[in-house]
């Protein structure tokens, strides 16, 4: 018995080969991760695992009643033979994946097949295939995963209902019994635990493709926030130079290099003393890019250099774009083309398609900056593009792990979208509506730094009637998040008071972030300013409209104590209808 035992743990080696195999296969992600499959889904998964629990007969091991011995395999059996096997794996894992209909289908395909090969319990082994599939079907469940002591357990069961069959159908009785006596316990463990070893493996290396996806995707994130500041300057030399030096200590290649159509632009890593800066293009590979405008994979075959030391012997050529038109490259060198894996090329693509965006968004704001209506459209432009790509990305992650807050996320979002879009047009809005754009603003905010960031509300509900101007309150809540609390780790504060008085309500957003430095302190919200991390534009708008609407009383006051934190404040007035339609 023992020895059975240990043979059969020997051959769920197979099981790992096929469960690692599995993991290739999109459809069983599906499964894992879809409370349903539909159509030719349950169709590939019955045809899938019942072809699994053939291979679990093949792999068996033929048992002889009457001479109580085993063979190494099992082929076509004689009357008094039968198989010790894991053919129960294949079906009880069809079921708890993807249901009892799968679970029967690939019971009738395992079950079928095994009955073809004969002996004395080939119609009981037939009918508990069957049975293995319908049992674990029932215990799927939606909107749950499977767990690995479920999985042993249910296997377990499901080989000894098989016994029980055997006990039952096959004949004569006295072979059955023999039989069971001498395969059931081993078959029993073994089985169960190639369920659960089965499952394991599986989830350890979708999982791992998981863990993968999200590092990439938060390098990915982590490029956009830093590299947002110099692009929105447009792409020149010094906003090169300063993503060149980000994407060479992010990603690590040998080299970075930007370009337009005519000259390298910026180039950091080895080989900077023949790459350099002003330069005119060296390479026909490069201008083939700009002329067709696809992502090339260089080799030292291709790649052509002027420099025959040259150390860098491959490269990933990626177009930037504006307008659909290519107007400079992205080019990431490595020693060799071993070096670039299908990750690295995602990764680059991908990043290619974000710069141009960053790159269009900057070329739109310049436009803005000059439209009629400048205050208003300025700041619906402010929404920032890593904002939007942030916010998806946390509700796509949320989607798998917690519906209902990726669904609250997704109102918050579209809410945000929306009222940025009335900004637009709307002359005037309510305490009441501009305060539901900022909650719906920093309900992604708090989901996308986790406990990074508090957020506290201290709102007299009496002042919600009063009317400002659209995007005055949001826009100073976005510049605490951004500018003041950005380079903290941890314990972020925003707070947002509103309290009634005498003729009017005062509004204030204090954070406990960096602060401002004093001599830029004086002319925030009096001038536009420049400066690497933005232009002091929203807050100078922010207070030009207030002023014009109520008066200097109105005026913004921006008190900040560098190093401790910010608070901008402002005072509303109550007007009637009539008196602010005159303004």
């Amino acid at each position: 018995m023992f020895d059975l035992l240990f043979t059969m743990l020997e051959r769920l080696g197979l099981i790992v080969t096929i469960a690692f195999i599995l993991t290739r296969f999109r459809f069983f992600q599906s499964m894992v991760y879809q409370d349903k499959l539909h159509g030719r889904q349950q169709i590939v998964a019955i045809l899938f695992f019942g072809f699994f629990g053939i291979i679990g007969t093949y792999s068996g091991l033929s048992f002889n009643t009457e001479t109580m011995d085993f063979n190494r395999w099992a082929m076509n059996l004689g009357t008094d033979e039968a198989i010790a096997n894991s053919r129960v794996i294949g079906v009880v894992l069809a079921g708890l994946l993807g249901g009892y209909r799968v679970g029967l289908g690939a019971g009738l395909i395992a079950g079928i097949h095994r009955f073809t090969l004969g002996g004395f319990t080939d119609i009981a082994c037939g009918i508990a295939s069957i049975a293995a599939g319908i049992v674990s079907g029932i215990f799927h469940q939606r909107n749950k995963h499977v767990k690995l002591p479920t999985a042993f357990l249910i296997g377990a069961l499901a080989e000894t209902i098989q016994m029980i069959i055997i006990l039952l159908v096959a004949k004569p009785f006295e072979k059955a019994l023999a039989l069971v006596e001498m395969i059931g316990v081993p078959m029993i463990l073994a089985n169960g635990l190639g369920c659960a070893l089965f499952l394991l493996i599986i989830k350890n290396v979708v999982n791992e493709e998981e863990k993968a996806g999200a590092l990439q995707a938060q390098k990915t994130l982590r490029i956009a926030d830093q590299t947002l500041a110099y692009l929105r300057k447009g792409m020149n030399t010094d906003s090169a130079k300063a993503v060149c030096e980000i994407l060479f200590k992010e990603i690590n290649p040998s080299a970075v290099a930007m370009t337009n159509k005519t000259s390298i632009l910026a180039h950091t890593g080895k080989g900077d003393d023949h790459h350099r800066a002003g330069s005119p293009l060296q390479t026909h590979i490069t201008k083939d890019v700009i002329k067709h405008g696809k992502l090339v994979v260089a080799n030292d075959e291709t790649i052509h250099c002027v420099n025959k030391d040259c150390p860098l012997g491959a490269a990933v050529i990626a177009p930037l774009k504006q307008r659909g038109e290519t107007i400079g490259t992205l080019k990431f060198y490595f020693s060799s083309e071993k070096e670039i894996s299908n990750v690295i090329l995602e990764l680059i693509s991908g990043l290619s398609v974000l710069l141009s965006n960053q790159l269009e968004i900057a070329e739109a704001d310049k436009a803005l900056q000059y439209a009629k209506e400048a205050e208003i459209k300025a700041l619906q432009a402010q929404i920032s593009p890593h904002f939007l790509f942030n916010s998806m990305n946390v509700i796509g992650s949320l989607i798998r792990i917690d519906p209902a807050q990726a669904r609250k996320l997704l109102i918050s979002l579209s809410h945000f979208l929306r009222q940025n879009l009335t900004g637009t047009t709307a002359e005037i809005t309510s305490l009441e509506q501009e305060l539901k754009h900022v909650r719906a603003y920093l309900a992604i905010e708090e989901a996308r730094f986790v406990d990074k960031l508090k957020v506290e509300y201290d709102i007299d509900e009496q002042s919600l009637s009063l009317m400002i101007p659209p995007l005055t309150l949001q826009p100073i809540v976005e510049n605490a998040i951004k500018h003041g609390i950005k380079d903290k780790r941890e314990d972020c504060l925003v707070k947002i008071t509103i309290t009634k008085k005498a003729h009017g309500s005062a509004i204030s957003v204090h954070d406990n972030g960096q602060g401002i430095l004093p001599e830029r302190l004086k002319l925030l919200g009096v001038n536009s300013l420049e400066s690497e991390t933005g232009t002091g534009f929203a807050l100078y708008n922010i207070n030009r409209r207030l002023t014009m609407m109520f008066g200097e009383k109105a005026a913004l006051n921006i008190l900040s104590d560098y190093g401790k934190g910010t608070e901008v404040s402002f005072f509303i007035p109550e007007m009637e209808e009539s008196e602010w339609k005159k303004q």
